[in-house]
């Protein structure tokens, strides 16, 4: 039963991650770190934010243990990054391998190691609610992703089909 809700529960995940790369796929470098929006996030910023969510989540949350950044851990601007397109999405696709890793090797009812602060935290209390939780994470900013292309360049409709 439970490779079954694990199966569903990252197709789910899957079909969101490759909406975050198919609507930003095809921009150039100067598009990806383009603010379109008064908040000044960039697109490019907004993929690194969701490695960044990938490896809390599923290292710090679920295991309690994080592997270091290969970069110091800066405070730049709120979802803005200072590195190369070619660094943020591998970054981006390593950290989503190694969530996948987690989920492989974890029951969906292990509890977590680590808390998130405040009321979420409260309601993160096992590896099937986190997954649960990247799945909105991701799908909400993949929505944000929408808009911010159709602005860049009015192209709408990317995610996969």
């Amino acid at each position: 039963m439970e490779d079954g809700e694990k199966n569903a529960l990252l197709m789910f995940l899957e079909a969101q991650r490759a909406s975050v790369l198919a609507i930003v796929d095809g921009l150039d470098p100067e598009a990806l770190t383009t603010a379109v929006l008064p908040s000044q996030w960039t697109p490019l910023g907004l993929v690194e934010h969701l490695g960044y969510a990938e490896r809390y989540w599923f290292q710090e949350i679920v295991t309690g243990s994080v592997e270091p950044l290969a970069w110091p851990d800066d405070d730049h601007a709120p979802l803005t990054t200072p590195r190369p397109p070619a660094v943020v999405f591998a970054f981006y696709r390593a950290q989503c391998e190694r969530s996948n890793a987690v989920l492989a090797a974890t029951p969906l009812s292990a509890p977590v190691c680590g808390r998130y602060p405040g009321p979420l935290g409260d309601e993160v209390t096992d590896l099937r609610r986190v997954v649960l939780h990247m799945i909105e994470e991701t799908a909400r900013h993949a929505g944000h992703l929408d808009v911010a292309r159709e602005l860049i360049d009015g192209k709408t409709g990317l995610g996969p089909r």
